[in-house]
Order: structure tokens, then C-alpha cells, then sequence
């Protein structure tokens, strides 16, 4: 069986190698929507980032690698939610972290393509799953102090009406729309009157 999509992370501590790192990334996340996957190559962002093709292949030996950590080092949009005990709030913060996060043009084109390649490309498919291993693990993390863990099903069902908004109904995501959703996936778990906040 394959390893997992190899990801290089930079020599802990090495204030030059992050900050050449934080600069590609920056400079893919400028290129992306306007040149999209196909034309984000690294000879083009090699030049554009003032950097060496071998310094991008040490740092994501495959374009996927690169994709992943775009849609997971996205840019801090101060939306990320800390962990609570109220589960109806966790999942609402979290939410709206989600849909922030892909509201930024780079991330959301990322995350399209490496969906879109998953189907023929095995780093792709590595990529794809990892995504959603992190954030399924991220979330659960957000519920500890709740003492609650959900399921991986438990957690699409939270998460796939918003991406199905997003996505293929190419729809805006309200305040009114995720509160809707955690209400019915509240309910769903079968937890609505033991999850509700205090008010």
C-alpha cells in the first residue's frame, strides 16, 4: 500500500526556510484564481516567487502536495473557532470558519482541483482524504471540552449542506442558513435537547 501524500515540512526553527515557504504559498494563493490549476505551474511560480524549481519540489514533491497545503495553510482569517462545551456553538463557529475559509478565491480553487483529479490522480486522492481527515480530526478537538465525538458520518452530515451550497448550488451561505443546518443535524444526532445552549 502507497504512503500517504509526502508533505516536506521545513526544519523546525528555521526562521529563512518558513519565511521562503510562507512566501510561495502567498505567491500561489495570488496565481491561482488567475492562471487556475492547470496554469499554476512551478516553472511560473518558481519565476513569479523568486525561487528555484528545486526549492518547490523540496518543499511539495508533487502539485498535490502543493494544493493540500493551500487549502490547509490557508491564510488566517481569525475565524478558526476555539474549543467549547456548548456543541450548537462549536458547530456553528466551525461553520462559519468553513465557509470563510472557502470563500477565499485560492482556497476554494484549490480545493476544487484536487476533488476534481482525486479520480485519476492517486496523490490527488491521498490529498483529498487527508483534507478531510484533518478536518474531521480538527473538529473533534473543538468538541473535547464538550466531552462529545462524533462520527465521520456524523461530521459530513454537518459539513456537506454547506459545501452542496457552496458548490454546486453556487449559493450564499447565511448566518440564517448555518443555523438552520446545525439545527437539523442537532436533531439528527438524536442530541437537540441535550446539546441546546442555555438561554
Amino acid at each position: 500500500m502507497k504512503q500517504p501524500l509526502h508533505r516536506r515540512r521545513p526544519t523546525p526553527g528555521n526562521p529563512r526556510v518558513q519565511r521562503t515557504r510562507n512566501h510561495v504559498l502567498a505567491t500561489a494563493r495570488e496565481l491561482l484564481p488567475q492562471v487556475g490549476p492547470s496554469g499554476l505551474t512551478y516553472a511560473l511560480l518558481a519565476e513569479r516567487a523568486d525561487v528555484t524549481r528545486q526549492t518547490l519540489y523540496r518543499h511539495w514533491p508533487t502539485r498535490a502536495a502543493l494544493l493540500f497545503d493551500l487549502v490547509l495553510e490557508g491564510p488566517d482569517l481569525g475565524t478558526y473557532p476555539e474549543p467549547g462545551t456548548d456543541v450548537r456553538d462549536v458547530a456553528t463557529a466551525w461553520l462559519k470558519s468553513l465557509r470563510a475559509g472557502v470563500s477565499v478565491p485560492a482556497v476554494r480553487t484549490a480545493a476544487l482541483a484536487v476533488a476534481a483529479q482525486a479520480d485519476h490522480d492517486p496523490d490527488s486522492a491521498r490529498a483529498l482524504v487527508r483534507i478531510g481527515e484533518d478536518r474531521y480530526a480538527g473538529f473533534n478537538r473543538l468538541l473535547e471540552p464538550s466531552g462529545i465525538q462524533i462520527s465521520e458520518d456524523e461530521f459530513t452530515l454537518l459539513y456537506g449542506p454547506v459545501l452542496a451550497r457552496l458548490f454546486l448550488d453556487r449559493g450564499e451561505v447565511t448566518d440564517t442558513f448555518i443555523d438552520a443546518v446545525v439545527a437539523q443535524w442537532l436533531t439528527m444526532l438524536g442530541r437537540a435537547g441535550t446539546l441546546q445552549d442555555s438561554q
